[in-house]
């Protein structure tokens, strides 16, 4: 006979809230808020050899650790496979502690400089710069200097690498993987020594001196299209990000009046290029005021637009709160050129933003240089100190801190690491203060805030 029991309703509240609390502590749970950064100094740490060594990207891996991407000019000290004065990418694996994985240089007999490294889908990275080599890692060379992006697995290891130029100043200034599992390349190029080419949806169009160069890249590192834009004088690009339709944005610095530049604010503008994804022109857009404005890092924000980082020494049209010789300036617009916001930030001397990331409480993490020690700075340590500060959602200043020693000391890009820290690297030429060591003439720099 099978005996059944009743059951127990009064237990069900308990059941209940046993279920709850195992739930709310699954595995399965995102993380929670973000703390807050309150700017303390986790971990400063200097690599390098005799030589100039210059750290100019950094990301984090899978695992945890960081890839540092710089340029080398040493061969002893922390590098060990190569030799000769000239220069090459140099690709460090650190743990989170800042000692080395590995190190690995790529490059050949003549000078290679980077730019970017930046993640790909299967675990691996793009390397961004430009080589004046046809030797070593480099197959091939147009003249002078060409754009070199390099693809490379998880170990370092060189899957393909491509070289796209002519026989003028041809720098790449960011490679990234995009939606169709493609790549776009960034930067700028000669095209008086290119003869108009270059162009391939617009041909025979000659601007002038430098142009912002945007190349459209398949899987495999072949080309799909090419477009420059400019006016008759300097264009650089130094950032490009995808848009949400699968278009670019391409932004930097233009000298120009003429052309693709329809509204000069001045000597050198901020200047953002918005293409569709075949390479077709949308719009351009100039900010700035009557000086030297120059813009060196882009974000597409959590709301749908777009900021633009660097440094100004206008006080006038779209500056409007200068703090001195020449500021870290943000300008906040939407996807149409329009200017939502606008900010200055420094002291009294010359202060710079040259990356910036968006924390996802919304705030936003930048990092750049600074001389200052008055205005929003308090203490400057140096000739010239590492800059980190962060603002939330409007532009308001939340801290900010400077690091460095007696000499100079800068900062070429930061990130927010999966614990919620900031990862700042650049270079340094100091031995004392906060810097803990100098190998040679500049340094590796890598500093953890929490």
């Amino acid at each position: 006979m099978l005996i059944t029991k009743s059951p127990n309703y009064k237990a069900v509240p308990l059941l209940l809230a046993i279920a709850l609390v195992l739930f709310s502590c699954g595995k399965d749970d995102g993380p929670g808020p973000e703390s807050e950064i309150n700017g303390e100094i986790e971990l400063i740490k200097t690599y390098g050899g005799s030589g100039i060594d210059e750290a100019v990207s950094v990301v984090e891996t899978g695992d945890g650790n960081y890839m540092v991407l710089g340029t080398t000019r040493s061969s002893d000290g922390d590098i060990t496979d190569r030799a000769g004065n000239d220069s090459d990418f140099w690709l460090l694996k650190l743990s989170k502690t800042g000692e080395i994985i590995w190190s690995k240089t790529y490059g050949g007999s003549d000078d290679e400089n980077a730019s970017r490294i930046t993640k790909t889908n299967d675990g691996g990275y793009l390397l961004t710069g430009y080589t004046t080599s046809s030797d070593g890692d480099i197959y091939e060379n147009a003249g002078f200097q060409d754009y070199w992006v390099v693809k490379v697995d998880n170990g370092g290891t060189i899957l393909w690498e491509k070289t796209f130029g002519f026989s003028g100043s041809d720098q790449a200034f960011k490679a990234f993987q995009t939606s169709d599992g493609g790549y776009f390349v960034t930067g700028y190029f000669d095209v008086s020594a290119s003869g108009g080419a270059g162009n391939d949806l617009q041909k025979g169009v000659l601007h002038g001196v430098g142009e912002f160069w945007g190349i459209k890249l398949n899987a495999t590192g072949t080309i799909q299209w090419r477009r420059y834009f400019g006016g008759t004088n300097n264009d650089r690009s130094y950032d490009a990000l995808e848009t949400d339709d699968g278009g670019f944005l391409m932004t930097g610095t233009s000298e120009s009046e003429d052309f693709d530049k329809t509204d000069p604010k001045g000597s050198y503008d901020y200047w953002a290029v918005r293409l569709k994804a075949n390479g077709d022109l949308l719009w351009t857009k100039s900010f700035g005021g009557d000086e030297i404005d120059n813009s060196y890092a882009s974000i597409k924000t959590q709301d749908g637009n777009y900021i633009m980082v660097g440094d100004s020494r206008s006080a006038d049209q779209d500056v409007t709160a200068p703090r001195g010789n020449a500021d870290a300036w943000l300008v906040k617009f939407d996807d149409n050129g329009s200017k939502i916001w606008q900010k200055s930030f420094g002291g009294s001397q010359f202060d710079t933003a040259h990356s910036i990331v968006q924390r996802s409480n919304g705030d936003y993490i930048l990092s750049g240089h600074s001389r200052s020690s008055d205005g929003d700075l308090k203490t400057n340590n140096g000739v010239n100190d590492v800059w980190v500060f962060v603002i939330d959602q409007s532009g308001n200043l939340k801290f900010q801190n400077t690091i460095g020693g007696s000499s100079l000391d800068f900062a070429s890009e930061a990130i927010e690491t999966t614990d919620n820290k900031i990862l700042v690297v650049g270079n340094s030429e100091s031995d004392d203060l906060d810097i803990p060591s100098n190998k040679g003439s500049k340094d590796f720099l890598v500093i953890k805030i929490k």
